[in-house]
């Protein structure tokens, strides 16, 4: 007996899922993890700190962020040097703007992969 893919679907736990990023110039460069490291460099004021706290390299750190500069052609971490603090970095506006836009459209593929589970049922 042939099954239909409805019957299929509908006869266990199955569920739409997946991952999302932005790719420029044919590369990943915008997704989890780099929005992750620069949410925590805003946090700590520091690349390394917050390399740290990802479990990456600090030379890994950079790459993503010297990447993502490279690809959205402008600063998205600005960093300064020396200082009574022994220097630091910030996020851009345009790196805050990015990841707010990014997050926003995080809950809206959330909200698909949702609603198409749901017609699963």
């Amino acid at each position: 007996m042939k099954k239909h893919l409805r019957d299929i679907l509908t006869n266990g736990e199955f569920r739409v899922n997946g991952s999302l990023w932005v790719e420029g110039n044919g590369t990943r460069f915008f997704g989890p993890g780099p929005v992750e490291l620069l949410q925590l460099i805003e946090e700590t004021g520091s690349i390394n700190q917050a390399a740290k706290k990802m479990g990456m390299s600090y030379k890994k750190a950079w790459e993503i962020v010297n990447r993502l500069n490279e690809i959205v052609g402008s600063p998205m971490v600005i960093t300064a040097t020396g200082g009574e603090k022994g220097g630091g970095s910030s996020l851009s506006e345009e790196a805050k703007q990015l990841i707010e836009w990014y997050l926003s459209l995080r809950e809206r593929f959330r909200k698909f992969m949702e609603e198409e589970t749901g017609k699963m049922r």
